[in-house]
This record gives structure tokens, C-alpha cells and sequence, in this order.
């Protein structure tokens, strides 16, 4: 592997294995490796790409969004995610995560480093043909989703249920609609009420699997 104009970080815990795989993939690339906390926010330079590895044992669905919040603010985050069980759960994961590349479990050392040169090579994504295709059947099915009404829903219960699942509180949908926060609670009573689901993550689950992954979550201005 040649030098790499750009910088590597892995999202995980701090342990002798990861430690051991950073050491791994500077010696193969020759570029700046680090390691962040799964809700960490790191500086980014638009001008150099970053790849962030999200190691799927350590960072879960709250902590991914996060790193995804990060990415629509910055073009030069390239997302992938690896220790991922199988295709299954790379399809879980991309229904509600933008990655450009996702790496399993069994995947060598090497065959990760090569993922990783292709994406900073080519500005590719790296995913098996069978996951890219799957994924496209998910995007057409929930394309259709959204010319027909879910469980009864309105437009405006359809709107606030994606703001959700984007993260935003109670308060931020609120300013986001301009409507009051009493509003928001009473159209929420009712989508739990219509999808069946008695919590917020329940209708965030909901939403991922009928309506799609959840637009990148902007700041209220």
C-alpha cells in the first residue's frame, strides 16, 4: 500500500485489539490513524478525507447517528462500519445509516485494507453486489411507501415522525414545524396511537423499517 493523502479514524473502545489494528493500517497506508469515542465529535478538514471505521461491537444505533449528524456537516467524512455479523445486518444498519462502505466480521486484515484503498482511491463504495442490489429493492420499496399513507397517517404526522427519527426533540420539531411543543405532543399521541408502539424508539424502529432511513439531522437556526 502506498501513502495515503488523507486520515484514518476507528470508532470503538480503546483495547489491546484495536490498538493492534491501528497498528495494522499505518503501517500498510502511512497516514494519520486515531481512535475516537463512539460519541465523540472530531475537527475535519473538507479539503482531506477522513474514514471513519464505526466498529459495529462497540458503537450503537444512538452513537452512529451521531457520527452520521457529523457527515452531513462535512463532505470530506467518508462513513463505513465493519465488524458487521453478515448481509442481514448490513442491511439493518444501512437502512438508517449513509455508509460508503461496510466490512463483516469475517473480513481479513488485507481484504479491509483493500476496501479501505478503494474508497480513498476511487471515492467508490465498497459493499458486495447481492447488498447493493438488496439495498436498491429496499430504496424502491420505500419510494412506493411514501406515494401511499402508512397506517393512516397524515402528512404532517409523516413529517414529525421523520424529524424523530432524525433525533430531534420535542421542542426542535416544534420550531422545526412552527407549531408548539403541546402540538407536537398530541400528533405524536396519535402516530403511537396509529403504528401501535408505545415510546419514542419504538417509532423510530417503526419508521426505519416502513418509511426509510430518516433525512441527516440539521441545526435549528
Amino acid at each position: 500500500m502506498s501513502n495515503t493523502a488523507g486520515q484514518i479514524v476507528l470508532v470503538t473502545d480503546h483495547n489491546p485489539q484495536s490498538l493492534l489494528f491501528i497498528n495494522y493500517i499505518k503501517d500498510q497506508f502511512h497516514c494519520p490513524v486515531s481512535i475516537a469515542a463512539p460519541t465523540e465529535t472530531i475537527e475535519v478538514d473538507d479539503e482531506t478525507p477522513t474514514l471513519i471505521l464505526m466498529d459495529a461491537d462497540h458503537v450503537d444505533d444512538g452513537a452512529m447517528q451521531h457520527w452520521q449528524d457529523q457527515g452531513a456537516r462535512h463532505t470530506g467524512l467518508l462513513l463505513t462500519a465493519f465488524n458487521l455479523r453478515d448481509e442481514e445486518h448490513a442491511l439493518e444498519v444501512l437502512s438508517f445509516m449513509h455508509l460508503r462502505g461496510v466490512f463483516y466480521r469475517q473480513d481479513s486484515l488485507e481484504r479491509i485494507c483493500k476496501g479501505i484503498e478503494k474508497l480513498f482511491g476511487t471515492n467508490d463504495l465498497w459493499m458486495s453486489r447481492s447488498l447493493m442490489t438488496r439495498l436498491i429493492e429496499f430504496s424502491r420499496r420505500q419510494q412506493l411507501n411514501a406515494y401511499r399513507p402508512a397506517c393512516g397517517l397524515t402528512q404532517r404526522e409523516m413529517e414529525i415522525i421523520g424529524l424523530l427519527g432524525s433525533g430531534a426533540s420535542n421542542m426542535e420539531i416544534a420550531e422545526r414545524l412552527c407549531v408548539s411543543e403541546h402540538t407536537v405532543k398530541s400528533h405524536l399521541y396519535n402516530v403511537f396511537k396509529k403504528i401501535r408502539v408505545s415510546n419514542r424508539l419504538q417509532a423510530v424502529n417503526w419508521a426505519r423499517q416502513n418509511l426509510g432511513a430518516p433525512p441527516p439531522r440539521r441545526s435549528i437556526s
